[in-house]
């Protein structure tokens, strides 16, 4: 039976780079493409990345209940996974690997029980995360305070995940991340 494993992190934790590190190590796992109200930052591609809707056109997919889970982070910024997009990737038999907020991840959770292990990075302390995205350079500095607040909240849903893995020392968090995959996976 395919496996799902969700990470999910404050904003500048450095999921994403653990998750794309994951993705290279030869192990059966396919990415689930989230959707998003937001612009796309950066070279990011629609259905690479993610799935790039409208505001309208994400409300339209929650009222036809698309999602497997969904949330609006900030005023018309939804995140959300489709359903969609999880059955292709379990109907081949593929493990799914999410990378997604706090409470869309904790919702997988429930939804996928222990077929799903839910993996939370932690960041070593607010300042890191705030010189993590400050130099990451896409967002305002409002932007970044926004982040920062928001990541204190999400920082508390940590007991609830199956696993924290403290992102202090990329190196140690990588392996630490291959060693917890690797072993569920195979279990």
């Amino acid at each position: 039976m395919a496996k799902l494993i969700i990470f999910s992190a404050p904003s500048g934790a450095g999921k994403s780079t653990l998750v794309r590190y994951l993705l290279a190590q030869g192990l059966d796992l396919r990415f689930s493409i989230s959707a998003t109200s937001r612009l796309p930052r950066g070279d990011e591609k629609n259905g690479v990345e993610y799935f790039f809707l409208t505001p309208a056109e994400f409300r339209k997919r929650i009222a036809n209940n698309e999602f497997l889970e969904y949330e609006e982070v900030y005023t018309d910024k939804f995140y959300g996974t489709l359903k969609s997009e999880v059955d292709r990737i379990l109907e081949k038999g593929s493990n799914v690997v999410f990378d997604v907020d706090c409470i869309g991840g904790l919702n997988i959770k429930k939804y996928y029980g222990r077929q799903a292990l839910s993996i939370f990075v932690m960041p070593p302390s607010v300042e890191v995360l705030r010189e993590r995205l400050e130099k990451r350079g896409t967002d305002t500095p409002q932007v970044i305070e926004n982040r920062l607040a928001k990541a204190e909240y999400e920082m508390s849903f940590a007991p609830q995940f199956d696993v924290v893995v403290c992102n202090d020392d990329f190196d140690r968090a990588k392996e630490e991340t291959v060693k917890l995959v690797t072993q569920f996976i195979q279990s």
